[in-house]
């Protein structure tokens, strides 16, 4: 098989995936699902819980507060359960999801990254585009202090997921289209401009 198909595979599983996850937004247990694939997420599932979230968002603008807690708090405690998968099951389930990614890469960075930023870089990433499940597992894997990285991962993913429903709140639609358009540049920009201020803190002690 081409690479060439491979990768149309790939993108029509991740497109089905994406159309199932956007359906739950018309369900009555719809909350319900936007805890689940928060949580799932954070440790091994590929769509991001902010496809339901803009949809709940534009739902019902009222209640974009709670849409926004329940959203943070699955993905919190999801990233708890990759801590856990890192820390006691790296060498089965964790690496299996790592390779099932092709993150080998990401989690040599991280690594490298943990040596230089510490918990700083749990918050980059649970803010940003970057894989937060490869951080959640290694940040388990590598020993991480727990109540850091649950802090960390806390203050990044609400910064995260309150930013995009408050917007959303606000400005409605438009943003929604300008979000979905342009999320993962502004959040890479975003991530970029946050470890460099900590590189250049880091250089100013």
């Amino acid at each position: 098989m081409s690479s060439t198909t491979t990768a149309t595979a790939v993108w029509r599983i991740h497109r089905r995936l994406y159309d199932w996850v956007l359906h739950w937004a018309e369900s009555p247990h719809s909350l319900a699902a936007l805890f689940l694939l928060a949580f799932a997420e954070s440790s091994f599932f590929p769509i991001p819980p902010d496809v339901l979230l803009i949809a709940l968002v534009l739902g019902s603008t009222h209640r974009w507060l709670t849409f926004a807690a329940l959203c943070t708090l699955g993905s919190v405690l999801g990233g708890i359960a990759g801590y856990a998968i890192g820390m006691f099951l790296m060498d089965t389930v964790g690496v299996k999801v790592i390779d099932f990614y092709n993150a080998q890469p990401y989690y040599e960075k991280v690594a490298l990254w943990y040596q230089q930023y510490d918990f700083w870089i749990v918050f980059a990433a649970a803010f940003t585009p970057i894989p937060y499940k490869v951080f959640t597992i290694a940040s388990g894997a590598l020993h991480m202090n727990l109540l850091g990285f649950a802090l960390a991962s806390a203050v990044g993913r609400g910064a995260r997921f309150f930013l995009v429903a408050g917007l959303l709140r606000l400005v409605g639609e438009p943003m929604r289209r300008f979000i979905d358009k342009y999320f993962d540049w502004l959040a890479l920009a975003f991530a970029v401009l946050l470890i460099g201020g900590f590189a250049a803190i880091k250089y100013l002690r």
